[in-house]
């Protein structure tokens, strides 16, 4: 089986000169906002159109079990998986909460939780949870294939639906793929970039660097080969994956996804690996104090605006990056021009001749 995709950059001079102009019309001085400024500039390329939208908004929490949390690497069982999946449903995890202060539309994907689906989970099970990667493979080929094709219909959906979405996760032990791929793709040192997840002592940390070691020397072929499908397959999960089908779908439609942090970031890097140009669909939300995520942002080349020291993952990073989208939607649109204020300022459009 094959997954093959083609992502054209976003570009669009017109509409970059179009969006620049509007925002060195208005009274304040040229580049004053800063990022919130080059925030929708970035939706605008994405959508092509030089009067975005932001108003519909979703955010995907892709949930699914791990086999390595048998190697002893999380802090927590793989049953809490289950268990914040239902919590999610009921509206009382921290992403909950944020999206319905923030007016989001929460959307909870069940790829391969070891127990359910539960009623009311978007269902896009592929088995339930993935294999232990120390000992073979994370995900067959099928099941690779299966959940990038997922992702990529779950995002032509919403694309029709939303204006913006924004992808989250769910799945005890999968900060161990999330720093496997890492490694594979980057060869940075397990030992220089795993972190404590869900609440690992410096032993626990020792543990999960050694799994990581020995998984890329099990599938050392897989990594040499630099082959995103290989790799994805040899250590990757359910969710990271499915997330990483939905990243390309997205870019395909033109549907800005906000990505969350450690574990979204890495579907991110794997995306990249299959279509460079995916990244520039993606708005990063947030520094997250994994350790490795640091690096993840490097070799992205990328800098995420919110830097809160948080690492709950759910998406809750995502959600908190949207009322600045929606603050830099408000500016653009609802601020007086120099002309219509009668402001001069030295370099407005006011004060040219």
């Amino acid at each position: 089986m094959r997954f093959e995709i083609e992502i054209p950059p976003i570009g669009g001079d017109a509409v970059a000169g179009a969006v620049r102009r509007r925002w060195d019309s208005l009274t304040k001085p040229p580049g004053s906002l800063g990022q919130l400024e080059t925030l929708l500039l970035r939706i605008a390329l994405i959508q092509g159109t030089a009067e975005p939208r932001a108003a519909r908004k979703g955010l995907a929490v892709f949930c699914g079990d791990h086999g390595v949390t048998a190697e002893g690497i999380s802090a927590c069982p793989s049953a809490v998986t289950a268990q914040m999946v239902k919590n999610f449903l009921a509206g009382g995890a921290a992403v909950s909460v944020l999206c319905r202060y923030f007016g989001i539309t929460p959307v909870i994907v069940d790829t391969g939780v070891m127990t359910g689906p539960e009623p009311g989970v978007e269902d896009l099970r592929l088995g339930a949870g993935t294999a232990n990667f120390v000992e073979t493979r994370a995900m067959t080929e099928e099941q690779t294939v299966r959940a990038l094709r997922n992702g990529r219909a779950l995002a032509r959906a919403w694309s029709g639906r939303f204006d913006i979405a924004a992808a989250g996760e769910m799945g005890i032990g999968n900060t161990t793929p999330a720093t496997a791929l890492l490694c594979a793709i980057t060869g940075a040192n397990p030992g220089d970039v795993a972190g404590p997840g869900a609440g690992l002592d410096r032993a626990g940390v020792g543990r999960k660097a050694d799994c990581i070691r020995r998984a890329l020397a099990r599938h050392r072929d897989a990594v040499s080969s630099r082959d995103p499908m290989a790799i994805l397959g040899a250590l990757g999960g359910f969710e990271i994956a499915t997330m990483c089908g939905f990243y390309l779908g997205a870019a395909e439609h033109r549907l800005p996804v906000v990505v969350d942090g450690f574990i979204s970031t890495s579907a991110a890097l794997v995306a990249r690996e299959f279509a460079p140009a995916v990244t520039d669909s993606l708005l990063f939300s947030h520094a997250s104090a994994e350790p490795g995520h640091a690096a993840m942002c490097a070799a992205l080349g990328v800098r995420p605006p919110l830097a809160l020291d948080m690492r709950l993952g759910e998406g809750s990073g995502a959600a908190l990056l949207m009322p600045m989208i929606d603050a830099s939607a408000a500016l653009y649109s609802g601020m007086a021009t120099f002309e219509e204020a009668r402001v001069s300022l030295p370099g407005s459009e006011a004060a040219r001749p």
